[in-house]
């Protein structure tokens, strides 16, 4: 087989998918967009091609060898955004985890790294694609090279060959830079020749075939004012020429043969996917790692099977764990338990905890302390089968997530193999995964891997426990964490009751309403068609009703969400597209996914609380998640409707701190003036916009509170001057000079920017109020880019951290006063900064007072906390 060289300009590529898809990040913050668009180009390529060999070129600085020649080379360029600059070093992790060589020399240009090696290739007959988004590269166009340019966004790509670029630019490879001497570039700041455009350009390069015999032949240029203007700038064409030029012999230090590419290892491919959660890419990687297949070798376990449990079992310091095959433990069926302590190890089948009353009593004992894994699974399992469980010491699960947050996996074989306990199996090893995944035959294996897990929680309670001393983070697991799990675990239990047949009419007026949006669509278009298919849509919208192309991709127009804002104003039927768009989703996403997980016997939603994902310490809630329900559209909001109490004449209440966030920046940055706003109850963003404009309340205009309130928010979660052009709409300079004003008019949160930053790279990681901690490996990185992402990391995690605190530290008050003056109201949801609860009318001024003094006064502030309290018939009504 011939080899096959493929070639990409790394920095093009990476620009044009960070341009082209919405800022995206992590779990951990982290900016990926550039790379997941990126990545997605490199699997289709990989996919598509089979290349035998790959390469991929990368700028190496600011200066290169041109600017000896011409100063303001490339001048005039906005500063690469730090969204984009931040994931250059991920994008270099990635090629390693492919086993594609990258490469970039000191003054020398990705293009000439590309020019050189191509030329190289070309010599040993070998067939070469260039990848980038640069038109400059087409002077290397060839019978054995291909150029693909991305024309939008990284999807839709042109090759060009010596036929196709003669036919699409009329010149031909030789004459690509005399076309770029001639007519200049203002992305390169190349200045050719002042009022010569790429069509003059092209019939000069016609009539004379290079710019050499054009200045030959000057006299032979029709029209005095082109030659004037040909004679005039003769320096600056040639200069040009010189500029644009690939240099096709550069100093590199590689050559064609040593970017060989064998492939890669799936496994490696598959972490780097799951660290950056590319979830959706993880399908087009094949199978797992060969070890992953193997058995582990383990010591030899004893335990007891018992069927009859007694009193003389329990120690008082037991280790506990119910096992379930998937993470669902509200729908899952119990597999078996086990309990370890220092007397044995025991399985225990789930109908022998279900018959008996002194299993019942040990767990309900508050005496008798349990070591457990997840207490809010226990808690709600235990609720399945009537039971409840006090007296939780210690949860594994809580405690790897305090101790490093950054981890992926908190399970008990991965936390074990982390705290050097190697003597258990991976829980694919004995069910498998994927499609193949299920309960093994071999009963003896499940209770032995039980049993194994269970010891692990006996054995590393002690380990783990000194970690969170020497931490200072005990008190952080057994007053906030463990209690909270043990409240959230009875609000998933409790759930919230949904009005099935409301969401059911909700449905029913959605598609009626998406019925009037159609036939309003196929009015204005002249015509019916699929709404729902680009194919059909594309051409109705650049073709006939002739609006202008914003992108293409391969199969045609693009008529993503984005293009169709760009074209807002321009035709009555975009705006009746974007709203029947964000219909169909609320009625397949959010009315059919609802009532897809209402409990049938009682007409209940038990959402899961995820209290061990962010490392911020926020909480997040899946199957269904609450918090993505969207409210921004009035039909959206209406989804809320749906959630109604559980009893006749009860009320829904929804309690939401006012700008936590920002209370608590106020707090931690000790600025007088901001927590001056708040101890007198002005509006902050109102205030925000007299300081950094320097005008009255009344000079205030609802344009300048909403920047004032996109820079408040921003400045909370480390905004840049790209972040805040792109919100507002306004230029990066602009956007820059804003956020200097805000930082100049409260000097305290500039000062907390420098001193929470430096505190970071003295010891490595920072810490909440309550103590919650966020490592930070990049803080004192010598990679600009690294180390500003953690730098901004340092700034938010506090603020976002102490936040999610209060919000705790208020549901675990307001649950003990609840049962301690015996009130029948429930806590019911936490979403973002709210709470939600059920109260019988005659106790709704009660507890609306309760929850406002609880929520309030969680935690001591320098500023007051306020909490707006609203109730009603649901959860809409509470809004």
């Amino acid at each position: 087989m011939a080899n096959k060289l493929i070639l990409i300009d790394g920095n093009s590529i990476a620009y044009r998918a960070f341009f082209a898809l919405p800022l995206l990040n992590n779990d951990k913050g982290v900016f990926t967009n550039a790379v997941y668009g990126f990545t997605t180009m490199l699997l289709r390529m990989l996919e598509e091609e089979q290349p035998t060999h790959v390469l991929v070129a990368f700028d190496a600085g600011k200066t290169t060898f041109r600017h000896e020649t011409y100063k303001e080379y490339k001048g005039g360029r906005e500063k690469t955004p730090s969204e984009l600059s931040e994931q250059f070093p991920l994008l270099r992790e990635l090629l390693d985890a492919f086993q594609i060589k990258h490469y970039q020399l000191e003054k020398f240009e990705a293009d000439d790294i590309i020019g050189t090696i191509a030329n190289e290739a070309k010599d040993k007959n070998w067939q070469v694609k260039v990848i980038s988004g640069d038109k400059d590269l087409l002077q290397l166009v060839s019978k054995q090279v291909d150029v693909r340019l991305t024309k939008k966004g990284i999807s839709d790509v042109m090759t060009y060959t010596p036929e196709t670029l003669k036919e699409d630019m009329e010149v031909t490879a030789e004459q690509i830079i005399d076309l770029k001497a001639l007519m200049g570039d203002k992305s390169d700041n190349i200045p050719g020749v002042p009022g010569v455009g790429q069509k003059t350009a092209v019939k000069l390069l016609k009539q004379f075939e290079t710019i050499e015999n054009l200045y030959e032949h000057l006299e032979d240029v029709s029209g005095q004012k082109l030659k004037e203007k040909l004679a005039d700038n003769k320096d600056s064409a040639f200069m040009s020429k010189e500029l644009v030029t690939i240099n096709q012999s550069s100093p590199i230090k590689i050559s064609a043969e040593d970017t060989i590419y064998q492939g890669y290892q799936d496994q490696t491919v598959k972490d780097f996917f799951i660290d950056l959660g590319f979830q959706s890419l993880l399908n087009r990687i094949d199978g797992g790692s060969e070890e992953e297949a193997e058995q582990t070798e383990l010591a030899d376990i004893s335990y007891e099977v018992v069927t009859s449990i007694t009193e003389d079992l329990f120690t008082g310091r037991d280790a506990f764990e119910i096992e379930i095959l998937n993470e669902n433990y509200h729908t899952e069926k119990m597999l078996g338990a086990s309990l370890v302590n220092e007397k044995g190890s025991y399985f225990l089948p789930i109908d022998a905890l279900e018959e008996s009353d002194t299993f019942k009593d040990w767990a309900s004992d508050d005496s008798k302390k349990k070591y457990v894994f997840d207490a809010k699974k226990i808690k709600v399992l235990l609720n399945r089968i009537g039971m409840d469980i006090h007296g939780v010491a210690f949860d594994t699960l809580l405690a790897s997530y305090l101790i490093n947050p950054s981890e992926n996996n908190h399970d008990i074989p991965a936390i074990s193999h982390r705290f050097g306990e190697k003597d258990i199996r991976f829980d694919e090893e004995v069910y498998g995964k994927g499609a193949k995944k299920g309960v093994p035959d071999d009963e003896s294996a499940l209770q032995e891997h039980i049993v194994r897990k269970t010891t692990m929680l006996f054995r590393l309670k002690k380990q783990m426990q000194e970690s969170l001393q020497e931490n200072k983070q005990l008190e952080l697991l057994i007053d906030l964490e463990l209690p909270l799990a043990l409240v959230l675990g009875e609000m998933e239990a409790t759930g919230v009751k949904v009005d099935k047949q409301r969401l059911i009419d909700m449905g029913k007026e959605l598609k009626e309403t998406l019925s009037h949006l159609e036939k309003d669509i196929y009015e204005l278009a002249g015509k019916e068609f699929n709404i729902n298919s680009p194919k059909q849509l594309g051409p109705i919208l650049f073709e006939e009703l002739e609006l202008p192309v914003i992108k293409k991709t391969k199969t045609g127009y693009s008529t993503a969400a984005d293009v169709l804002e760009q074209l807002q104003g321009k035709h009555a039927i975009i705006d009746k597209l974007l709203h029947y768009r964000q219909l169909k989703k609320l009625d397949s996403t959010y009315i059919a996914g609802l009532l897809k997980v209402i409990h049938e016997d009682s007409n209940k939603i038990h959402t899961r609380f995820n209290q061990a994902l962010t490392q911020t310490g926020r909480l997040s809630s899946i199957d269904p998640n609450l918090q993505n329900i969207p409210i921004r559209i009035e039909e959206g909001r209406k989804i809320r409707q749906a959630f109604i109490p559980s009893k006749e004449g009860w009320k829904l209440i929804a309690a939401d701190y006012s700008q936590i966030e920002l209370r608590v920046l106020a707090h931690i940055a000790k600025d007088e003036k901001l927590q001056a706003a708040f101890k007198q109850d002005k509006d902050i963003h109102t205030q925000t916009a007299m300081d950094v404009f320097h005008v009255s309340e009344g000079e205030v205009t609802s344009n300048m509170r909403r920047q004032a309130k996109a820079v408040n928010f921003g400045i909370v979660y480390g905004i840049s001057d790209y972040g805040l052009s792109q919100s507002l709409g306004i230029t990066r300079k602009e956007a820059k000079s804003f956020i200097n004003r805000y930082l100049e008019s409260y000097p305290g949160v500039q000062e907390y920017m420098d001193e929470i930053v430096q505190e970071a790279k003295q010891q490595g990681y920072v810490t909440t109020i309550m103590n919650r901690r966020r490592y930070l490996p990049d803080i004192t990185s010598r990679n600009f880019n690294q180390r500003s992402f953690a730098e901004r990391t340092a700034m938010n995690t506090p603020i976002q951290g102490s936040a999610a605190d209060i919000i705790k530290l208020a549901m675990i008050e307001l649950d003990r006063r609840l049962k301690e003056d015996q009130y029948q109201a429930n806590l019911l949801l936490q979403v973002h900064d709210e709470l939600i609860l059920e109260v019988p009318e005659e106790e709704l001024d009660t507890i609306s007072n309760l929850v406002v003094e609880v929520m309030e006064q969680a935690l001591e502030l320098s500023v007051p906390l306020k909490v707006d309290v609203e109730y009603g018939d649901t959860w809409y009504d509470a809004k």
